[in-house]
């Protein structure tokens, strides 16, 4: 079964403050801040605009992360992806 495919937030619905460890995000929509650490960060600015599952964003992510296999991560990214859903940063597609 292929990992489903999720969609960040529309431009300028989150504002994003990094805070030393910790980045606050805003969301403009639900009035909600959340505190999160690295990688969600990095996840959701390399989302982009599209549709994006755990695959692509591995891909994406290891052009500016050095880590050992695109497919070691994916089980991660998608744990990530589904507490960013949690949260409501993300939507499923």
């Amino acid at each position: 079964m292929p990992d489903p495919a999720y969609r960040a937030a529309p431009p300028g619905a989150l504002r994003v403050e990094p805070l030393g460890e910790l980045t606050a995000i805003f969301d403009r929509r639900s009035m909600q801040t959340h505190l999160v650490v690295s990688p969600m960060p990095e996840i959701l600015e390399a989302m982009g605009a599209d549709d994006c599952d755990a695959v692509t964003l591995a891909v994406r992510l290891a052009e500016s992360f050095d880590f050992d296999g695109v497919d070691d991560v994916q089980p991660i990214l998608t744990e990530r992806l589904n507490e960013l859903a949690a949260m409501g940063l993300v939507a499923r597609a």
